[in-house]
């Protein structure tokens, strides 16, 4: 506030685990400054998480920074924009979930922000107050094939930036300082949040450089599983037969399964659509082109062919609406299936119970190897009764069944999963081997450089 109040510029980090008030920690800056009618920009590196923030957006889609940016890009505001004008006249920026997104993303803004606001000099960000947020426990950014050098070398900490970043850390536990908790419900979420800084910080099974296999607590392992994509759904979701008529959307907000593949997700997608005793309705785009490019999977576009009912949950893979909630990481609930359009009830964000109508758009790959550029016109969405561990970042459940057919394979994936849920009771884990035999340990992967230069 100081930085702020002063025009003296600056970049700050917020470190903390999850539960220690990052989120209200912004939006109390926030709240004050906008109470003096200054500007704030609340962005995050995730669609979901930037809806838990005022008048949030994410961050390429605030700033123009590329999809795939390199250590020479920029962004796209063109000096003297009414997007760069927004920009400079802002007091304050808060950029949440920070650590998710390469390094290059940060370095795009701040020589955009050098060139767009005058009198910047050498500062950082020209000048502006910037509050970055997160935890290096989550995970890092993705980059196709890359190993762990080249992964924790991307990190926000790895950049020529981070000399200029003042730490502060938050490390008090809130959710202890509830209101009516009893000595006995305050003691397990003590032990269950020290259990997950193990996890993430990979003192469990030490020495641990890199990969290890650990334990996991019985209470939170399923055991006996002769059919395993059944018993991990019914734990989740329970009945089957209690989903047809369930038009709550509180019932899918607060529940997910995750997985470490789309591929696993897509198995139990299937099988809990199978479950659904709604008129099916097949998704065939009409795209004049060989079998072969139908197909094609690649990442951040749906199948050709997507199969939807009415009742099941979705995610959207776009930012159709950002101002109205509609972000890249929403889940839905379909409510009516039509020719060319859906409707859906909002069960993320603070939109909840909101009906909403999704059309078909045109889809680009944003990252892919083909030799050509594809499109696809479809709806932009990927059924959501399970989802990958990466996309769940920024979200809080009630009830999460990990399920593991495969070890975690990259740093901090277990710990996002075992810190998506409010209450240790609703975890549950089941790790099977190739035969399908329930397993009691599984591989946590924590890459322990990334975290040297945080003081």
């Amino acid at each position: 506030m100081e930085a702020v109040d002063n025009n003296m510029g600056g970049v700050f980090f917020v470190y903390g685990f999850g539960g220690t008030g990052k989120t209200f920690l912004y939006k109390t800056l926030s709240a004050e400054l906008r109470a003096r009618g200054e500007i704030v920009l609340n962005v995050s590196s995730s669609g979901i998480a930037s809806l838990l923030l005022a008048g949030g957006r994410t961050a390429q889609s605030r700033f123009g920074i590329s999809i795939n940016p390199h250590e020479s890009s920029v962004c796209t505001m063109i000096p003297g924009s009414d997007q760069a004008q927004l920009v400079e006249e802002a007091s304050l920026i808060i950029w949440d979930k920070a650590p998710m997104m390469s390094k290059h993303c940060f370095e795009s803004l701040d020589r955009s922000l050098s060139d767009i606001i005058k009198g910047a000099g050498n500062r950082p960000f020209g000048g502006k107050v910037v509050v970055f947020g997160g935890d290096f426990r989550q995970v890092l950014p993705i980059i196709p094939n890359a190993g762990r050098a080249e992964i924790c070398m991307s990190a926000l900490n790895a950049s020529y930036l981070w000399k200029h970043c003042k730490v502060l850390k938050l490390t008090k536990n809130m959710r202890l300082l509830a209101n009516n908790l009893s000595p006995t419900a305050a003691q397990d979420i003590k032990d269950f949040s020290e259990w997950i800084l193990k996890v993430s910080d990979g003192k469990i099974s030490e020495p641990n450089d890199g990969e290890v296999m650990i334990d996991i607590p019985e209470e939170f392992l399923i055991t006996t599983a002769d059919d395993p994509i059944e018993v991990i759904s019914r734990e989740v979701y329970g009945d089957p037969k209690c989903l047809k008529d369930n038009d709550d959307p509180n019932f899918f907000q607060e529940r997910a399964i995750l997985c470490p593949t789309n591929e696993d997700v897509g198995i139990i997608n299937e099988y809990m659509l199978d479950q659904l005793e709604a008129d099916k309705r097949f998704e065939n785009n009409p795209v004049l082109t060989p079998d072969f490019l139908n197909s094609l999977k690649v990442s951040g576009v749906p199948n050709h062919k997507i199969r939807l009912k009415v009742g099941c949950p979705v995610m959207l893979l776009r930012n159709i609406d950002p101002r109205g909630g509609l972000m890249n990481g929403t889940r839905l609930q379909i409510t009516q299936l039509a020719e060319f359009v859906l409707e859906a009830i909002v069960i993320t964000g603070d939109r909840v119970g909101d009906k909403v109508l999704i059309p078909r758009i045109l889809l680009t790959p944003s990252d892919t190897k083909l030799p050509f550029k594809m499109r696809r016109r479809q709806l932009p969405l990927v059924v959501a009764f399970a989802m990958t561990i990466n996309k769940s970042q920024g979200q809080s459940l009630d009830y999460v069944g990990l399920y593991l057919p495969r070890p975690c394979f990259s740093h901090g994936q277990l710990y996002v999963v075992v810190s998506r849920v409010t209450n240790k009771k609703g975890l549950k884990v089941l790790i099977v081997d190739k035969e399908g035999k329930p397993q009691k340990e599984t591989m946590n992967v924590v890459f322990k450089e990334v975290f040297q230069n945080l003081k």
